[in-house]
C-alpha cells in the first residue's frame, strides 16, 4: 500500500517538474507558473525521501513485524542495570514488558517480564 502511493506520488511528481520544465522552455509570458509547477513537483519527491528516510524501508517493517522478540533485549544484561517499576504492554508481541535502566549512563533496556 506504502509503495503504491510512493510511485502515485513520485510519478505525479515528476510530472510536475517535466510540466514546470516545458513551460519555462517555451516562450510563454508568464514564466512564474513554470516555476511553481518545478515547485511542487521538487517538494512531492524531497517529501518521498525523506518519508522513506525517516520511516525505513518496508523490508526492515516486515523483519521487525514478524519477529517474535521484536525490540526486546534477549541477551545477558550486565550488572549495572537494575530494574524499575516501568512495565507495559509490548504492541508487537502483546506480552509484559519490564524496564532496566543502567542509573548512570540512563541506557534502558526492555525484557519480558517474569
Amino acid at each position: 500500500m506504502l509503495l503504491a502511493l510512493r510511485v502515485i506520488v513520485g510519478a505525479l511528481s515528476l510530472l510536475l517538474l517535466l510540466a514546470g520544465l516545458m513551460v519555462l522552455i517555451t516562450a510563454v509570458p508568464d514564466r512564474w507558473s513554470g516555476i511553481w509547477l518545478m515547485l511542487f513537483g521538487a517538494v512531492g519527491l524531497i517529501a518521498i525521501v525523506f518519508e522513506r528516510m525517516r520511516y525505513g524501508t518496508e523490508g526492515a517493517e516486515r523483519s521487525i513485524g514478524a519477529s517474535a522478540d521484536a525490540g526486546l533485549d534477549t541477551g545477558p544484561l550486565a550488572s549495572r542495570f537494575r530494574a524499575t517499576d516501568e512495565r507495559f504492554t509490548d504492541p508487537t508481541t502483546r506480552q509484559r514488558v519490564r524496564v532496566w535502566l543502567d542509573p548512570d549512563t540512563g541506557e534502558r533496556r526492555y525484557r519480558l517480564d517474569e
